[in-house]
C-alpha cells in the first residue's frame, strides 16, 4: 500500500508537469474536499497472551490486516488550514500464535471514525501537501468468536498523526494520498478472563483515491 501511495504521487507529479498552471482551483477558505479512497489498516505489532495471574503462555494476539474502501471529508476553514474527517470500518481476524500454534480466535469489526486539524503551506500549488494531527475512537463490532474461544475487545479513544497529499487536477478533482498513525491500546479478554492481552494496536492507515473540490 505505501508503494502504491508513493507510485501514484509521482506519476501525479509527472502528469502535471507539463500542465497549465491555471487548470487546477487552489484551496479557499470555505472548500469542502470530498475523498473516495481505498483505505489499508495495518496493525502495528503482536501482544503477549497471559493468563489472568500475569504469567507468559508463550501465545502471541495477531491481529492481521484489511483493505477497505472508506470515504474523508476535507473543510477549509482558512486557505491553509483545515478539518478532516474519516468514515470506513476494517474487518480483522485475531489470530493466537506461538510455537506450533497459529489458531484463529476472533473476528471483529472496527469503525474507527478519525478527526484531524489539517496545515496545507502550499494552498496555491498544484501539488499540495498536508500535514494533521487528531483523534480517534476505536468501536469494535460484529465480533464473531472462533475455534471454541471468547474474546472480549475494549472500545476506545486514541489519538493520530496525519501526512498527505492532493495533487490537483482539471475540473476540480484531485488525486490524493493519505497516511495516518493512529495510537490506540486495549485489553482483551480470553474466555471470560482466564487469558488476557493488552494490544498496542498502533494502526498505519495508508490511503490512495480521488476527491473532488467543492
Amino acid at each position: 500500500m505505501k508503494t502504491a501511495i508513493l507510485s501514484l504521487a509521482a506519476l501525479g507529479a509527472l502528469g502535471v508537469g507539463a500542465a497549465n498552471a491555471q487548470d487546477f482551483t487552489p484551496n479557499a477558505k470555505g472548500d469542502l474536499i470530498v475523498h473516495a479512497r481505498l483505505t489499508q489498516v495495518a496493525p502495528d505489532k503482536d501482544a503477549p497472551i497471559l493468563t489472568a495471574a500475569g504469567a507468559a503462555t508463550g501465545l502471541k494476539a495477531h491481529v492481521k490486516d484489511d483493505v477497505k474502501p472508506t470515504l474523508g471529508f476535507t473543510y477549509f476553514l482558512t486557505d491553509k488550514v483545515a478539518v478532516e474527517a474519516i468514515l470506513g470500518t476494517t474487518q480483522h481476524d485475531i489470530v493466537a500464535q506461538g510455537p506450533g500454534t497459529n489458531v484463529l480466535v476472533h473476528k471483529t469489526w472496527v469503525l474507527p471514525p478519525v478527526v484531524t486539524l489539517q496545515y496545507h503551506p502550499l494552498p496555491a500549488a498544484r501539488v499540495s501537501p498536508y500535514v494533521g494531527a487528531g483523534i480517534n475512537y476505536m468501536l469494535f463490532y460484529g465480533d464473531k468468536d472462533k475455534n471454541g474461544f471468547t474474546v472480549k475487545v475494549d472500545n476506545g479513544f486514541g489519538y493520530a498523526l496525519q501526512a498527505g497529499v492532493n495533487i490537483k487536477l482539471k475540473n476540480r478533482w484531485l488525486i490524493n494520498a493519505d497516511v495516518k498513525k493512529v495510537y490506540f491500546n486495549t485489553d482483551a479478554k480470553i474466555n471470560g478472563g482466564t487469558l488476557k492481552a493488552k494490544v498496542d494496536l498502533d494502526p498505519l492507515v495508508s490511503s490512495i483515491g480521488l476527491s473532488k473540490q467543492f
